[in-house]
Order: C-alpha cells, then sequence, then structure tokens
C-alpha cells in the first residue's frame, strides 16, 4: 500500500478499504502482477482527470505532417509551371510535404525524359524552400518526386 497521507506497508485488502474509506478516498490497484499487489489510496476521478489531461496535452504536441499534391502534364507550359511553383513555395512555408508528380496518358508515355525535367526544374525551383527527398521516380503511368520543407532558422 502506497498513499499520499498514507503510512506505507503491507496490509490486507479489507484493512485497505477501511483506510480508503475513513479518508473518503478510492483504493486503486496500481500493480496486479507484483506479489503482493500494489495498490495506491487517492481520488479516482481526479487521477482519470489528470491521466486523460496529460495524453491531450500528448497529442496536441505531435506534428501532423500534411503531404500537398501537385499534378503536371508532360507538355506543361511556362505559365502553369509558375502558377505551381509558387503554390509549391506557399505549401513548403506551411510546413506540408509536396508530392510533385507527372500523369502520362496513353501515347504521352513516350515522353518520359520530358516528364523528368519538368520534375527536375519544379526542385530546382523550390530548392530554397525544401529539399528533395526522392529524386523522381517512375512508377505505372506517373513519375513521382517527394519535397520536404527545410528546418526553420
Amino acid at each position: 500500500m502506497v498513499g499520499d497521507n498514507v503510512e506505507q506497508g503491507i496490509f490486507s485488502l479489507a484493512e485497505a478499504l477501511k483506510m480508503a474509506d475513513e479518508l473518503g478516498l478510492d483504493l486503486v490497484e496500481l500493480v496486479p502482477t507484483s506479489d503482493p499487489p500494489v495498490g495506491k489510496i487517492m481520488d479516482y476521478q481526479k487521477f482519470l482527470y489528470e491521466k486523460k489531461k496529460k495524453e491531450k496535452e500528448i497529442k496536441a504536441r505531435t506534428v501532423k505532417q500534411v503531404v500537398k499534391e501537385i499534378r503536371f502534364g508532360p507538355n506543361t507550359n511556362e505559365h502553369d509551371f509558375n502558377f505551381k511553383v509558387k503554390h509549391g513555395i506557399n505549401f513548403l512555408k506551411e510546413g506540408a510535404k509536396i508530392k510533385a508528380y507527372v500523369q502520362f496518358r496513353g501515347r504521352q508515355m513516350a515522353y518520359k525524359e520530358q516528364g523528368e525535367l519538368i520534375l527536375l526544374k519544379f526542385a530546382q525551383a523550390l530548392e530554397e524552400y525544401g529539399k528533395v527527398e526522392m529524386l523522381p521516380k517512375l512508377e505505372g503511368n506517373r513519375m513521382f518526386l517527394f519535397m520536404v520543407p527545410l528546418a526553420k532558422k
């Protein structure tokens, strides 16, 4: 038996319950696997509240990583490219990862090199805001490039 304002020692279950009842608190079993089991006299509702509060605080501290997608075609013109670069800059400033890809349809698969050049040009345009996590890689009819934001100074 352990507790804040209780003498520590080994007590029977009846004695421990009686002590807890006298103090107006609850008897909580902390370590049931030990021999003898370890119990504590405390306010159980307050214990649950504190536990929930700690879990909520830990959850709030964890950072959720957002992945934004930017799609190009193998024949993306300069204006569209610049427009998507501006979006990419905003996404990286917000702290989101970017998944840029070139979508090939039908006979466009003949222009794989052109798609790779678009993605490398995109990575070069965003190099001061983020770093390349994975170089262009062809999977099926799409060529992917992943970028992550740089650490804030």
